[in-house]
């Protein structure tokens, strides 16, 4: 009697099965969503590092490029240019004592310029990542879920703000 019992209870084999089956299904879908997740977090974070990299290469060419010109106007502006350009529009080099100096009023010349600071081109070396957008899927589940609160925001049983 009491084996009939038990039989009458018992679930049928494929039915056990079917839900250790369903189990594992379900864990398989689980561990593939979180795959994907991850993996496009991934996919996210590897294109901005593409394109702050040909943002980098950019200004890079952009410097190079002012470089290339601020040198291109030196050598348009210098002595032995603008002087053949002077001789060439029919000018000719003045004898300093044959000048006729004027005097301007209020003018000192002994009095200390004040320049205006030459132009630096300066690249900013601060990150431009957060910290917090480095940190790997596992981390921060480590970091955020399984961590124990720390014991150190209890004191005398109360919780700190």
């Amino acid at each position: 009697m009491k084996n009939r019992l038990l039989q009458a209870y018992k679930q049928a084999p494929w039915r056990i099965q079917i839900q250790w089956i369903g189990l594992f299904l379900l864990g398989l879908v689980l561990v593939a969503s979180i795959i994907g997740l991850y993996l496009s977090i991934s996919a996210q974070a590897a294109a901005s590092g593409r394109s702050i990299q040909f943002l980098e290469y950019q200004i890079s060419n952009i410097n190079d490029e002012i470089a290339e010109l601020t040198s291109d106007l030196a050598k348009t502006k210098s002595i032995a240019v603008m002087l053949s350009k002077a001789e060439a529009m029919g000018f000719k080099p003045l004898n300093p004592h044959d000048a006729i100096y004027l005097e301007v009023p209020g003018y000192n010349p002994r009095a200390a310029l004040e320049l205006a600071p030459p132009r630096v081109n300066t690249i900013s070396e601060t990150p431009m990542i957060l910290s917090a957008y480095k940190t790997s899927l596992w981390q921060w589940l480590i970091k955020n879920i399984w961590q124990s609160p720390s014991s150190d925001h209890l004191v005398e049983g109360e919780l700190l703000p």
